[in-house]
């Protein structure tokens, strides 16, 4: 009689253990079916292209903690820069203050215009404040030309400025484009005008 009650004992414990171990093997199963359903392959994304038509940028060194800051005006517009950054022609589109909440050592402004209306354009670039004490800082100004969004950007005029103290305001250059939106030639110089205090 305790030899049945052990042979029963030892065939309910295979039992449990067979019922156990297929659960798991199907729990498995579908966990191994679903696995290609729970993270569906990426799909290719197209990037987006950079707005606008005319695009000025400036950049100076990363090791300088220095707010440079850069100002445009476009033709018939307020000038448009850290205090007013947008205009009916212009957007900055990024205000760098230096190392100051700054998660990337990149130094760089730019700013982007809506079409390329004809008349004068203006580039200005303005020393705000340098924490590092360095002088000169050299920053480098480049404006381009895209004819249409799918197009590449042109290079229209560039040059590379040596500010020396701040509120210091230097006309890198001034253009002008064509009804087309060519770049009228002869038309690049370096006439000193005060945008910042007008775009305040």
């Amino acid at each position: 009689m305790h030899g049945l009650d052990t042979l029963d004992a030892d065939s309910n414990d295979t039992v449990f253990r067979d019922v156990i171990m297929l659960a798991l093997a199907g729990f498995v199963a579908i966990v191994i079916m679903l696995l290609p359903h729970l993270n569906p392959p990426g799909k290719a994304v197209k990037t987006a292209t950079p707005p606008g038509n005319v695009i000025v940028e400036i950049r100076w060194p990363e090791t300088l903690d220095t707010d440079v800051d850069l100002w445009v005006q476009g033709p018939k517009d307020q000038p448009v820069g850290y205090s007013n950054q947008g205009g009916l022609i212009f957007n900055l589109l990024r205000d760098d203050l230096g190392h100051r909440d700054d998660i990337s050592k990149v130094n760089y402004e730019v700013a982007y215009s809506r079409g390329r209306p004809a008349g004068e354009y203006i580039v200005n670039i303005h020393l705000y404040r340098n924490a590092s004490g360095t002088v000169p800082i050299p920053v480098t100004v480049i404006a381009s030309l895209k004819k249409d969004p799918g197009s590449s950007a042109v290079p229209l005029a560039t040059t590379n400025i040596q500010l020396a103290t701040e509120n210091q305001e230097i006309t890198a250059f001034r253009f002008q484009l064509s009804e087309s939106g060519q770049l009228v030639p002869g038309s690049i110089h370096t006439l000193p005008k005060q945008l910042r205090a007008a775009g305040r």
